[in-house]
């Protein structure tokens, strides 16, 4: 019998986001404060100047599906960044996770957030075992091949930045608690400064200039205050 239909793509075949499971039942639990309010300020001050807003995918404790052949394997980074997709599934819905085979994009930047319980896999310090997944650093480093992946111990303020060459991670080096991402065009860094209440040393993106990209309430905080000048200038009295 003489097959009429051509057969159908690996992409038509495989599981997308709606077939794979969005939970993760090795990290039960809901993240501490530090989890939810460190993501939230690497996401509201990464903007690549290349890239409009629609084309930027960033996400935080999401399944990361990388390996068409094991469909169930991901990894669920504390934050990551894709360049160039779409902000929406398909343009219409949010992701339930990102599923590389089906996205056609790989991440171009990870950053995990150590904790005591992981530290040893996200610093690439556990061997493979038998049968089981590849570590987080063999999926970043071999797999997927992101080019930056940033670590951060918010325990001892330490920032480490790994780029991959060749298919290998190297290490930079920092100065003054800030490096330049060429790739990204943006540098990240440490930053002291009070974020939803909280003053610490925080990780955040910085332009090209050097400045601190602000965040919305910063940017909001700042029109206010040029608005308040400005009257005072004119002679207007806002205090009234």
């Amino acid at each position: 019998m003489f097959q009429t239909d051509p057969p159908r793509s690996a992409k038509e075949v495989l599981p997308t986001m709606y077939d794979l499971p969005s939970e993760s039942l090795e990290e039960p639990g809901l993240p501490d404060e530090f989890h939810v309010s460190q993501p939230q300020l690497l996401r509201e001050t990464f903007i690549p100047p290349n890239y409009p807003e629609d084309q930027v995918f960033i996400a935080s404790d999401l399944n990361l599906y990388y390996d068409p052949n094991h469909t169930l394997w991901f990894k669920r980074p504390d934050w990551f960044a894709v360049l160039g997709i779409p902000r929406l599934y398909q343009q219409t819905e949010l992701r339930l996770s990102y599923v590389v085979w089906q996205e056609g994009i790989d991440p171009n930047v990870v950053v995990e957030l150590l904790s005591p319980t992981t530290e040893k896999e996200d610093l690439g310090k556990t061997l493979r075992e038998i049968n089981q997944p590849p570590t987080k650093w063999e999926v970043y480093e071999k797999i997927l091949r992101v080019p930056y992946y940033i670590i951060f111990d918010r325990y001892t303020n330490h920032l480490r930045v790994f780029q991959n060459l060749a298919g290998r991670y190297q290490e930079l080096t920092i100065t003054n608690s800030r490096i330049w991402l060429p790739e990204l065009e943006l540098g990240i860094g440490l930053w002291q400064g009070t974020y939803q209440g909280v003053p610490r040393l925080w990780l955040r993106w910085y332009d090209a200039t050097g400045n601190w990209i602000p965040t919305p309430v910063e940017l909001e905080r700042a029109k206010t205050e040029r608005l308040a000048a400005r009257l005072r200038e004119l002679g207007i009295n806002t205090e009234e």
